[in-house]
């Protein structure tokens, strides 16, 4: 029977018994899930805990129904509750004093002047000083790009505030 089947599709005899062990093998699971497992699922129970509510000190909510099953969805407010964990004064925080345009000389400027600038922190700032010092001087204002930590973005940003004599 095989053959003459494996003849009219084209398949080999070994491709034949792999399909219809498939076959075989859905059949039967779709049967046992059919049979076997709708059953159970019904052995399943949803527990009502508004009696408990109140044992715990909690007032059911009238509009709301008790079912283990949903979750109630509620709107969080997160970056207040960061702030209610962190024992940090924000209202003191001091936000950098950025300096007149054209009032940084490259060449000249100490490590204290160049944090001033935006985006600029000690580790770039002190960036700046050691490829100022390996270089000599600043020629152009663009060198800045070969210190790590700065790009077109941030001397663009920075570019306002410095000059080079």
């Amino acid at each position: 029977m095989l053959e003459k089947l494996s003849n009219k599709i084209g398949f080999t005899k070994t491709e034949i018994k792999i399909i219809l062990f498939i076959i075989s093998v859905m059949v039967i699971g779709f049967g046992y899930r059919n049979l076997v497992v709708q059953k159970n699922e019904s052995s399943y129970k949803v527990i009502d805990y508004t009696e408990r509510n109140d044992f715990y000190g909690q007032k059911p909510n009238k509009f709301i129904k008790s079912d283990s099953l949903k979750s109630i969805q509620e709107k969080v407010d997160y970056k207040q509750e960061v702030l209610d964990f962190n024992k940090r004064s924000f209202d003191q925080v001091q936000k950098k004093t950025l300096p007149d345009e054209k009032s940084i000389n490259l060449n000249l400027a100490k490590l204290e002047e160049l944090v001033k600038l935006p985006g600029i922190g000690p580790k770039t700032a002190e960036g700046i000083l050691e490829y100022r010092t390996l270089k000599k001087k600043f020629r152009t204002v663009n060198e800045l790009l070969n210190v790590k930590g700065i790009g077109n973005s941030k001397l663009a940003k920075i570019k306002k505030y410095i000059f080079i004599e």
